[in-house]
């Protein structure tokens, strides 16, 4: 008998087909996108579900660090946070902290990215020009902190050219005064953020089809009504997303303020991350401390709903 009579045979008539089925049935479950996802899944919901439950459930506990307690008290702590005076100056100092940054990162990025699409520059100055105006964005937020800290320290390189020019006579303590405190640091804010939004714009001017100007030339429009009627327009979609992320990211800012000013003098920099930081940290206040991080959860949940919305509006 030959060596291949004694293979068993693997395969039938009938197997074929049959297998074909089950890997038809197997690929056409509705539970197969479920199961390749179910490993992220997982992961969102041990480090963001579960983290967001609990902090939801303490901001109705009354807790305490030398004594445990899980008695619950409502919106008790929420009273107490929403008639804190601190945590609306947070409030009023984060709305303006984001407010400019926004505005300004929006008008330096479109300014630049309009100078690096145009015909102004040769190819070599607009290639050395990318590299320059995105040099802040590749800094970290502790890089950036030390850097202003001493640029602006009282014996600095700032202090030293306002002085010698004679626009002051002596050192300014930027950081450390209450009435330069806020502005100082939304300008540093404004300095490492604007690259986000220049090279998002400069990818969106890039494409913008050119008969769409040349067709606006032709009807006899100018520079300035180009850029209005046709720039703007075309970038609306764009401008807004951005807006909208760059308004949620600039709101839960902490680093930056806590490495530069930690939310002084007194309360003129204390933005609402900065407080409910100092309230879980360095009062202990754990319960309040929840309620407020609830508070800006919400906020912004508010704000990403409204990104949603335009996203989908988009498509």
């Amino acid at each position: 008998m030959s060596a291949s009579a004694l293979v068993e045979p693997t395969t039938g008539p009938s197997s074929g087909p049959a297998r074909r089925s089950r890997r038809h049935r197997l690929h056409g479950s509705p539970l197969r996108p479920y199961a390749f996802l179910s490993p992220t899944l997982m992961v969102m919901l041990v480090l963001m579900v579960v983290p967001i439950a609990m902090v939801v459930w303490y901001s109705f506990q009354d807790s305490a660090v030398t004594i445990p307690s899980t008695e619950f008290v409502g919106f008790e702590n929420y009273g107490q946070v929403l008639s804190d005076g601190t945590f609306w100056k947070a409030t009023s100092n984060t709305a303006i902290f984001a407010g400019v940054s926004v505005i300004a990162h929006f008008v330096i990025g479109i300014a630049f990215a309009t100078l690096l699409n145009s015909e102004l520059l040769s190819p070599g100055v607009r290639a050395v020009s990318r590299t320059v105006f995105i040099l802040p964005w590749l800094f970290t937020v502790a890089v950036v902190a030390v850097l202003w800290r001493m640029l602006l320290n009282p014996s600095g390189i700032v202090n030293y050219l306002i002085t010698t020019l004679g626009i002051t006579e002596s050192s300014v303590e930027w950081l450390s005064n209450s009435a330069t405190a806020l502005p100082v640091i939304t300008f540093i804010n404004i300095w490492c953020g604007y690259p986000f939004f220049m090279v998002s714009l400069l990818a969106g001017l890039q494409g913008i089809p050119k008969d769409l100007y040349e067709a606006a030339r032709v009807d006899g429009a100018g520079l300035a009504q180009q850029f209005v009627n046709v720039t703007l327009p075309q970038l609306r979609p764009i401008i807004l997303a951005m807006a909208i992320l760059d308004f949620i990211w600039t709101t839960q800012q902490f680093a930056l303020i806590w490495m530069t000013t930690g939310g002084g003098p007194v309360d003129a920099t204390e933005m609402l991350s900065t407080y409910t930081y100092k309230l879980a940290f360095s009062e202990y206040d754990f319960s309040a401390a929840s309620a407020s991080a609830v508070v800006v959860l919400l906020l912004s949940m508010i704000l990403a709903v409204l990104y949603v919305r335009q996203q989908r509006a988009r498509d």
